[in-house]
């Protein structure tokens, strides 16, 4: 487990199936990831039990946030790419436990796990405009806009501008 404080990241166990299956199944996030059905509770447990968990071979991790020992959010590498040291940061922290620095501190963790363990060069985010909570915490760990995507996403049916940010290991 990566540790810093109260805040912990770790890999997904059987017993996280109800926590994801409430994070993965809410709606109002599926334009962020490209969802269009529900997960299934089968396919969840499926993950949870068969999923290699080598980003080299599946170009992705998931690490479960928790907070006092409980499950509180995801982060995710996504789009590994070890050629070209960089890899795509998502995270999801549930709404009760937002604005407590969990945020922040699991980003932390997880840059020094992709900068010292993986020996990333780069990582990179994708956040919708309008989002400025999210701005915030990525801009907090050192995240510098890069580019504006131009009505780059739809939410509900209308057009949304994103903006991409890196993170430099310098």
């Amino acid at each position: 487990m990566l540790l810093k404080g109260e805040v912990g990241l770790r890999a997904p166990e059987p017993e996280d199936l109800d926590f994801l299956f409430a994070m993965e199944n809410d709606r109002k996030w599926w334009h962020l990831s490209g969802t269009l059905l529900p997960f299934s509770r089968f396919d969840l447990e499926q993950y949870l039990f068969t999923a290699d968990k080598d980003i080299f071979t599946h170009k992705q991790a998931r690490f479960i946030i928790e907070f006092q020992g409980k499950p509180v959010g995801t982060v995710d590498l996504f789009d590994f790419e070890p050629l070209h040291k960089r890899a795509g940061v998502g995270i999801m922290i549930a709404e009760e436990f937002r604005n407590r620095n969990i945020g922040k501190t699991s980003l932390e963790l997880l840059v020094d796990y992709a900068f010292n363990d993986l020996q990333l060069h780069q990582l990179y985010c994708n956040i919708e405009a309008d989002n400025e909570q999210s701005l915030r915490l990525f801009q907090s760990a050192g995240f510098e806009k890069s580019c504006l995507k131009k009505e780059w996403n739809f939410r509900n049916g209308k057009p949304v501008d994103e903006w991409f940010l890196q993170l430099i290991n310098r």
